[in-house]
């Protein structure tokens, strides 16, 4: 008798994942997603856009208020953002 080795159907499509590269945007893409999540839907509201270059999450705010109390949070969320991914996909936010 012979043993298999089993693994997981999400070891398998994370392996892939990796190997073909698409790893660090999938992340990259589930950090934009959780933004509303973990700064909250007050903050969400006053968000007009995301994106991340550069290991970077840059948030446009329509409030300046609003942009200069985040600031002072801004290594909290950061954090909180890569701990909801699983993963060190940003290293700061900006905020414009």
């Amino acid at each position: 008798m012979f043993r298999r080795d089993v693994q997981s159907i999400k070891d398998l499509i994370l392996r892939n994942l990796r190997v073909q590269g698409l790893e660090i945007p999938l992340l990259q893409k589930r950090l934009v997603e959780a933004w509303p999540l973990i700064a909250g839907s007050q903050v969400a509201s006053y968000t007009l856009n995301t994106f991340i270059y550069n290991q970077t999450l840059f948030v446009h705010l329509s409030s300046p208020a609003l942009r200069s109390e985040l600031s002072m949070r801004r290594q909290e969320l950061v954090a909180q953002l890569n701990q909801h991914v699983g993963g060190q996909v940003i290293t700061d936010i900006r905020f414009k």
